[in-house]
């Protein structure tokens, strides 16, 4: 696939379809390092660079942004441009990580996160100046409350270098990528794409090999890198070629990097990755506007056809426990079946659980979040009997948005509730021929964050 304006300003309306869609990602480091400290040889001044650069990501429109090294010149970024979703800066040298996101798609409120690298070195470039780290946050490419697809999306900027203690410090800036990935996104489709600071021709790198599937079965991340899938025919190179600035194709390796893994709830497929360096040059059609190669992928993305699929979220986030069961469910064979509701709530939602069995046999199946407050309430289910209907009530506690209430009602009518009722409500309610069969969500003492996970009747 070509990338062409045309195609690339449509992706964000594709991305309203139910079921599937089409969008754009970029990643770029934005050089917004104060020129006297960084000049990096981009004429003009670099205020001027950066409003050109945000009228570029205006112009093409492409649909999520991930922006490195965007320190001391962020308003002048943000003054061209044009995405209805942006993250507010965390501040310019040395008071900022200059990580940032530009978005046609909204994120699960409250899941907007910055984590600061526990390791860095000062061997070398100017890593000790800026608190450097990654971002996270559940990006909804589609919303409904019925049928909502998220996926996790990572920025991050690496430990530069090649010192020994370069090396390591950015080898562990990945190690806690991978950690945070196994925690926060378990069972989640993710994107992690940004500057690695990483070459896999360089043999101190072994930090970016440990996040992919190919190089570590048994790892928790299980990325593929879309440089390597579409260009390298899925064989991770040892000697590409470095490339140069602006990059002529994307046969050679840049630090750059966009990784990716699908879940049983939405499938993602790269179709095509391209060096964006000529859509970032000044306007004499030659001079480079930052030191790196932007990188432009175009993905599709599918949750029809799929074994399970997800409802939107009620709740707050980033403050509990992570959980997703469609891992557990995605083990099984067959089709799954509810056998028992379990609640448990007074004033709040403590906690929730599923009884669920497989027709193939493999016995029963508990699925519990939460905490152990709160009077219990089960409804066991008849023969035929599904839950089909939800509804979710949310409030305040502690200044924090936690699920106060729950109502299930099952396909005959029958109803389980727990908790209080709250004037703020949400129903979620399974299509024809779907039953809730799990949950997911964030959970510590109470139910913080809940959704629901629907399999096939």
């Amino acid at each position: 696939m070509k990338f062409t304006a045309a195609t690339i300003l449509a992706q964000g309306a594709l991305a309203a379809a139910a079921t599937s869609g089409d969008f754009t990602i970029l990643t770029m480091n934005v050089a917004g390092l104060p020129e006297v400290l960084n000049p990096n040889g981009v004429p003009g001044g670099k205020e001027a660079s950066a409003k050109t650069i945000g009228s570029r990501f205006a112009q093409y429109g492409f649909d999520v942004i991930h922006v490195q090294e965007d320190f001391n010149y962020h308003a002048a970024l943000y003054s061209t441009d044009t995405h209805p979703y942006r993250t507010p800066t965390s501040g310019g040298v040395p008071f900022g990580s200059g990580l940032n996101t530009l978005s046609n798609f909204p994120w699960l409120s409250g899941s907007f996160q910055r984590q600061k690298w526990a390791k860095s070195s000062c061997a070398s470039e100017f890593d000790c100046l800026t608190p450097k780290g990654f971002t996270f946050m559940r990006v909804a490419l589609s919303s409904d409350a019925t049928d909502a697809v998220y996926v996790d999306f990572y920025n991050m900027h690496t430990d530069a270098g090649t010192e020994t203690a370069d090396l390591e410090a950015r080898n562990d800036n990945l190690r806690q990528v991978g950690e945070w990935i196994q925690t926060h996104s378990q069972g989640n489709a993710v994107l992690v794409f940004g500057d690695t600071n990483s070459r896999y021709s360089r043999s101190g790198d072994t930090g970016i090999r440990s996040l992919l599937a190919s190089e570590n079965p048994t790892g928790a991340a299980g990325l593929q890198d879309i440089w390597v899938e579409l260009h390298r025919n899925g064989v991770v190179p040892n000697d590409a070629g470095v490339c140069g600035n602006p990059a002529e194709d994307a046969a050679c390796e840049i630090v750059d990097k966009v990784l990716y893994r699908s879940s049983p709830l939405v499938q993602l497929t790269p179709t095509a990755l391209e060096y964006a360096s000529p859509r970032f040059l000044a306007d004499d059609g030659v001079s480079v506007l930052s030191d790196h190669n932007p990188v432009l992928v175009n993905l599709t993305w599918s949750a029809a056809d799929r074994r399970f699929r997800q409802s939107g979220f009620w709740g707050g986030a980033a403050y509990g426990t992570w959980f997703n069961d469609v891992s557990v469910l995605d083990s099984t064979t067959g089709s799954i079946k509810a056998q028992k509701i379990t609640f448990r709530g007074e004033n709040r939602l403590d906690s929730v659980g599923l009884t669920v069995s497989s027709s193939s046999g493999q016995g029963t199946t508990e699925l519990v979040h939460g905490g152990q407050g709160g009077s219990e309430v089960s409804l066991t289910l008849a023969d035929g009997e599904s839950w089909v209907k939800s509804e979710l009530c949310q409030g305040q506690k502690s200044d924090k948005t936690r699920n106060f209430y729950i109502k299930a009602t099952t396909s005959k009518g029958r109803t389980l509730e727990a908790g209080t009722r709250t004037s703020d409500c949400k129903v979620f309610e399974a299509e024809e021929g779907w039953q809730v069969v799990g949950f997911l969500g964030e959970s510590g003492d109470e139910v913080d964050l809940l959704g629901f996970i629907y399999g096939k009747i």
